[in-house]
């Protein structure tokens, strides 16, 4: 019986945290500004996710972590393609093509 009473009060602790980091912006307003540098690095914080999130996928094959592997060689043409045409159809394209010519045409 305790273990649910623990479980439940776990879920309101982190239900009411959730609801006072978020709701404070939206009830303190223009009050509560944040810094002007905090919010200069904070414009960062969706690339740094995002590859947080890829990077790994990228560096991992297998149970193995490989940074010669056909993902990574892969996400490098796609990063070098997406910097130097900024077209949104050819770092697919490039990337997936060089991702299956390493994977079915060269057997890796």
């Amino acid at each position: 019986m305790t273990e649910g009473l623990w479980l439940w009060l776990a879920f309101v602790l982190m239900s009411m945290t959730t609801i006072g980091t978020r709701g404070s912006f939206i009830l303190l307003g223009e009050k509560g500004r944040l810094p002007p540098a905090l919010q200069r690095a904070l414009r960062y914080a969706p690339a740094a996710a995002l590859s947080a999130l890829v990077l790994p996928d990228l560096l991992i094959d297998g149970a193995n972590v490989s940074p010669f592997n056909p993902k990574f060689a892969a996400g490098v043409v796609v990063v070098l393609v997406a910097l130097r045409w900024r077209n949104p159809w050819l770092p697919f394209l490039l990337g997936m093509g060089v991702l299956l010519t390493m994977r079915k045409g060269l057997g890796w």
